[in-house]
């Protein structure tokens, strides 16, 4: 069963932080060709997509501490200072994307690219907030850039075991 649990916590890893990753980190640059000008339409549909990755696999990605939990637990190690100090780096790594996911967002709705579920939302007359504004590209590559070290860091501590 420790097998089995380790296998789906690693792939649980690739699939769901991997995307993540790599999308919030392409997300600044494609923001600033739209921004730019050359080709607005396809940038904004490119950021559609980058944001959309971002939010799909983030859900996908809360499998990852659900079965680092269940591996820790099994193995009687969540008392051990590196797993600790793994935990509370994947918490502020939930803390960032918390932040980065709706910055994603209005950066885009700033563009004109909103996305289906915020037209319809809007288009069904619902109160909404009102809209933040928009994030500049340069926090938006903070945020990423914070978000995947302190996965990195997290990785070496896994492997590394202080």
């Amino acid at each position: 069963m420790s097998k089995l649990l380790l296998i789906l916590h690693i792939l649980a890893v690739v699939v769901g932080l991997g995307p993540v990753m790599v999308a919030s980190s392409m997300f600044p640059s494609v923001l600033r060709r739209a921004q730019a000008g050359s080709d607005p339409a396809a940038a904004r549909g490119a950021l559609g997509v980058l944001g959309r990755i971002c939010r799909v696999y983030a859900a996908v990605s809360i499998a990852v501490p659900v079965f680092g939990f269940g591996l820790a637990s099994m193995h009687g190690g969540l008392g051990k200072p590196w797993l600790v100090a793994s935990i509370v780096l994947t918490v502020l790594a939930a803390g960032v994307l918390v932040f980065l996911l709706p910055a994603q967002q209005g950066a885009l709705d700033a563009l004109g690219g909103a996305s289906a579920e915020g037209a319809l939302a809007g288009s069904a007359g619902a109160a909404t907030a009102p809209a933040a504004a928009p994030a500049a590209p340069g926090r938006l590559a903070m945020l990423a850039g914070v978000f995947n070290l302190l996965w990195v860091v997290v990785a070496v501590l896994m492997v590394y075991r202080p």
